[in-house]
């Protein structure tokens, strides 16, 4: 039998998720290595993004590092208000009771500067007691003897065995797909986030949010903004920047056949930002991001042998209405899996770790949060075609107007908006995300006339301006299916491709063979920012580049 490296754990990731994990192994004296496949822990990774510290988690990020909030973070999040838009009529509403219930403190951050800060902790923590962190590696799979999982296996390093597995490589996790616990199979159970990092000084950023330099505002946009796809927009101010963004259901961009670049760009040309973005308009960063829906994909028993998954590579990413959290369910688990190794170490079982953890999970209240038992009541109904057609047909009537125009169901709407128990069994619909919130604009809302002059970038100078090390003649996508119907949907789905561009990473072109004319599809992984969309839209053998290879985010 050869002879492999061995540790007592090794964490796949570098994250929230994968930085708890590790922290808490550290803690416990346990020999703990960390493989991270950016040139830094953040390279590779992107959130809207705010963290939560939830009062009744078991652990929050500032539980397990000393200055956190100081020294990693932007700004705490004050404000919280969605804007529902019908054109240029908008009704805002103040979501505080929901963004504060069972909320310590919320901060916007970047993930580069945050994952590289936890990254340094982390490296400090592990190397007394024998690990460390490790940068520029990826791992590609799991080691097996006899059937069972024993470690994992590098493209840049040798195999290493492990007591333990932690699984934090996020939402494209090779490790969940190695060990049969994801799929790709179904567009229904992802959201794609599209973000711009806008330059702003932080006195701008304090005069024209009128807060002071100690706070921040979160702000969402639902409404006919981006015509039927289902989803909304955000934006966020960090210390010197915003983070704009827009979170659709994949499976609805793919039916609208929308572009997820000029989604953006309608939320940054709509005149309520101009009230707030006007003169120069600068990008510093554009990057995209598979998010999975928990609702559905979370996994209940998140191990397999010696893994355990932790974060997106476990489905971890609660997106219930305008409640948007995952960065603190990552630390939880990674956190609550570190504690259930120690109890069980020394454990002949392979599976006693995860086991453990996963009874942890349930215990801790996280699962609750991140499935609620109310959604899969409330899905079946809700979300059966025949009951939302009609539920759309009465609420676009002249009874549905009158319903929701009156002065006592503006102030049912808010409190629902605000209730955790209503938000947790919203029905994944165009309902929500579309018609009631349009209805709400035009019945309540007000007219804005501001003029918006911003330019957005076009897409060919977003990639451009992307920092990119390509891994020549190592391709990380191959296209195994060429046709329209197969992969078609990547041209307009993935965020760096369009109908009209043809400096993408998927293209379309019309080709004549033996007089019948056909519509191919090409792809060029140059420009490839690695969400992941194609892998679920396309006909594709997809997996990550090499350690420190692809697509580098200054800002995440």
């Amino acid at each position: 039998m050869t002879e492999h490296e061995h540790y007592e754990a090794v964490v796949v990731g570098c994250g929230p998720g994968g930085a708890a994990a590790a922290a808490r192994l550290a803690d416990h004296g346990v020999e703990t290595l960390v493989l991270e496949r950016g040139t830094e822990a953040g390279a590779k990774n992107v959130s809207g993004g705010l963290i939560y510290a939830e009062e009744s988690a078991a652990y929050t990020i500032d539980d397990l590092f000393d200055g956190f909030r100081d020294e990693a973070a932007e700004r705490p999040v004050t404000d919280y208000q969605i804007h529902n838009i019908a054109g240029n009529t908008v009704k805002t509403f103040d979501l505080t009771d929901l963004h504060e219930h069972d909320t310590d403190w919320c901060d916007a951050v970047l993930r580069r500067p945050m994952d590289s800060w936890l990254e340094r902790r982390v490296h400090e923590k592990t190397s007394e007691t024998g690990g460390g962190v490790l940068t520029d590696v990826r791992v590609n799979g799991l080691l097996r003897e006899n059937g069972e999982i024993v470690g994992v296996t590098c493209d840049e390093l040798d195999p290493i065995k492990a007591d333990l597995i932690v699984g934090a490589d996020g939402v494209n996790s090779e490790l969940a797909r190695d060990a049969g616990l994801m799929d790709w199979e179904d567009p229904d159970e992802w959201f794609q986030g599209v973000k711009a990092v806008v330059d702003m000084e932080p006195d701008v950023i304090d005069d024209r949010f009128d807060i002071d330099p100690d706070e921040g505002v979160a702000h969402l946009f639902s409404g006919d903004l981006f015509e039927d796809v289902r989803g909304g927009g955000f934006l966020y101010t960090n210390e010197d920047s915003l983070s704009i963004g827009t979170v659709f259901h994949l499976d609805s961009l793919v039916e609208e056949q929308a572009e997820p670049h000029e989604l953006l760009d309608a939320l940054l040309t709509h005149p309520l930002l101009a009230q707030w973005v006007r003169g120069e308009y600068r990008e510093r960063e554009y990057a995209a991001k598979l998010v999975p829906d928990s609702k559905k994909v979370a996994h209940r028993s998140p191990y397999r042998d010696r893994l355990v998954l932790v974060g997106d590579a476990a489905g971890q990413m609660q997106a219930q209405g305008p409640i948007i959290k995952g960065m603190n369910h990552a630390v939880t688990a990674g956190a609550l899996a570190a504690d259930a190794f120690a109890v069980t170490r020394g454990n002949a079982h392979s599976e006693a770790a995860g086991r453990r953890y996963a009874q942890m999970l349930e215990k801790s209240g996280t699962m609750d949060k991140l499935r609620p038992r109310r959604y899969e009541l409330s899905r079946t109904v809700g979300e059966h075609e025949t009951v939302t057609n009609v539920v759309e047909r009465v609420l676009e009537s002249p009874v549905g107007s009158i319903a929701v125009g009156n002065r006592l169901a503006e102030r049912v709407l808010e409190r629902a908006y605000n209730s955790p128990f209503m938000v947790s069994m919203l029905p994944d619909t165009k309902t929500g995300y579309v018609t009631l919130p349009s209805i709400i604009g035009e019945e309540h809302g007000q007219t804005i006339r501001w003029e918006n002059e911003i330019e957005p970038p076009t897409l060919e100078e977003r990639i451009g301006d992307l920092t990119y090390d390509t891994d020549v003649g190592n391709p990380h996508i191959e296209l195994r299916d060429e046709s329209a119907a197969a992969s078609g949907a990547a041209v307009a789905a993935c965020p760096v491709s369009a109908e009209d561009f043809g400096g993408g990473c998927y293209r379309s072109e019309r080709v004549e063979t033996n007089g019948t004319e056909e519509t191919l599809i090409s792809l060029d992984t140059q420009p490839c920012i690695e969400c992941g969309t194609c892998a679920i839209v396309a006909d594709t053998e997809w997996e990550h580049p090499r350690g420190g290879k692809g697509v580098e985010y200054r800002e995440g």
